[in-house]
């Protein structure tokens, strides 16, 4: 019975008694939602977003390097292709990992999520709840090709030598971004036995 009187702040994760009406949390006075559908679709439109970026973050130059005049513009997978011929094998499937198939992963985890919260997927509520804590945890890794472009651009600064963060690097820190929104903004008060 007191079980679904309990609250959870979404501000400091602080377990509150619902006592209804309007519900601020005895922690940090935040006034607490109890509308689980705000998060479902809140959710969705980041990871939409996501999606739609992971497209341009791919097809677009990461990194735009210009060497005695002339330009070479590389995508992730082209860097990943030329960091193979070079024999850097192990920074190669890193940043393969990392920029290609973690954000893939990402998004399958919450699609996943999503479609078994809203139509009540019987599996196990650990298994969730395991998923969710997966997918938290790998989105910080996503972010490797976003760091080698800027560390590269700040630390070489020859005359001859330019390297310029291209498109595909604002689109794929957008969609890391945006697939972070979508994860913490997704609401465990959704996952159902």
């Amino acid at each position: 019975m007191l079980k679904n009187k309990l609250i959870r702040c979404h501000i400091c994760e602080a377990t509150n008694i619902d006592k209804g009406g309007e519900v601020r949390c005895r922690r940090c006075n935040e006034k607490i939602h109890t509308y689980k559908n705000i998060s479902f679709h809140k959710t969705l439109a980041f990871l939409i977003t996501a999606i739609i970026l992971y497209i341009p973050a791919n097809v677009y130059p990461i990194l735009v390097t210009k060497k005695f005049g002339v330009v070479n513009e590389s995508t992730i997978l082209g860097g990943v292709m030329h960091l193979w011929e070079a024999g850097s094998y192990p920074v190669a499937l890193i940043i393969l990992f990392a920029s290609v198939f973690v954000p893939i992963l990402k998004f399958i985890f919450i699609i996943y999520l999503l479609i078994s919260t809203k139509y009540n997927v019987k599996s196990s509520i650990v298994d969730k709840h395991k998923l969710f804590y997966i997918t938290e945890v790998i989105g910080s890794w996503s972010m490797v090709d976003v760091f080698v472009v800027s560390i590269l651009s700040v630390l070489i600064h020859f005359s001859a030598v330019e390297i310029i963060p291209g498109m595909g690097a604002t689109a794929f820190a957008l969609m890391v971004f945006f697939t972070m929104l979508s994860a913490l903004s997704f609401d465990t008060r959704l996952i159902k036995r």
